[in-house]
């Protein structure tokens, strides 16, 4: 990464609180409104955005729910530590995308990966059907047909690991790595391999995942895994 602070735009929100509440929270998320801080009063926070009291008033309740905020009676509206948000709720991880990922950020990510991404490798060498592994060696085609830095070379990355997770069998997995596919998508386009032997080095450790996995080696489909997320963290620069 070449900035200390990456924005990856996710698109706007269809209705007015939920437009209100994505502001609030990028606010929030990218430090303006710092933990502990008590929001603007309801006549200021109307004003700012061009809304109603009942429309704004559903967004901080969107928030209160997402863990941002908490409302108390004679205190007001006040920012929660970032120890409350609920970092598996797909907005909060869209609304860090909007406010501009760190390393900080995505080291966070891979600690998250690295408790679960190894295992379901395990044990979708268990359990992968010839559909799966279809699946597997049609990413692996993808991301050697595509540039590189370009977004359908992520998307192939993307399609692979959200293969492994569904090979797994594990409805959990399946839906940590449905919640967190945004951000990970957002990891890869960041950790592109540009030089052509980084490139062949990618390509080829991914490649490795699925091999253990069609031979049904769990260990070194664990193994692997392993490599490929700590390889990425090393292209972010998180790690030396």
């Amino acid at each position: 990464m070449s900035a200390q602070l990456v924005v990856i735009p996710t698109g706007r929100s269809h209705s007015n609180h939920a437009e209100v509440a994505r502001s609030i929270g990028v606010d929030i998320i990218a430090g303006r409104y710092p933990e502990g801080t008590k929001l603007p009063g309801d006549a200021e926070l109307t004003r700012i955005f061009g809304v109603s009291r009942p429309v704004l008033r559903e967004s901080v309740k969107t928030l209160v729910a997402k863990g941002l905020l908490s409302t108390k009676a004679r205190v007001g509206t006040v920012v929660r530590e970032r120890g409350a948000w609920n970092m598996f709720d797909v907005d909060v991880l869209a609304w860090h995308l909007d406010a501009g990922i760190d390393k900080l950020f995505l080291r966070d990510l891979a600690e998250i990966r690295l408790a679960v991404e190894p295992r379901a490798a395990a044990l979708a060498a268990e359990r992968r059907t010839a559909a799966d592994i279809e699946h597997l060696r049609a990413s692996i085609a993808m991301m050697r047909r595509e540039e590189s830095d370009s977004g359908a070379f992520a998307d192939g990355d993307l399609s692979l690991h959200i293969g492994v997770a569904n090979a797994s069998g594990n409805p959990f997995m399946r839906s940590i790595g449905g919640v967190i596919e945004a951000a990970l998508r957002a990891s890869f386009l960041l950790s592109a391999p540009i030089a052509e032997r980084e490139r062949d080095i990618v390509i080829l450790s991914h490649e490795q995942i699925v091999d253990a996995i069609e031979d049904r080696d769990g260990e070194a489909a664990s193994a692997a895994m392993t490599h490929v997320i700590f390889n990425g963290l090393r292209r972010h620069g998180a790690i030396g």
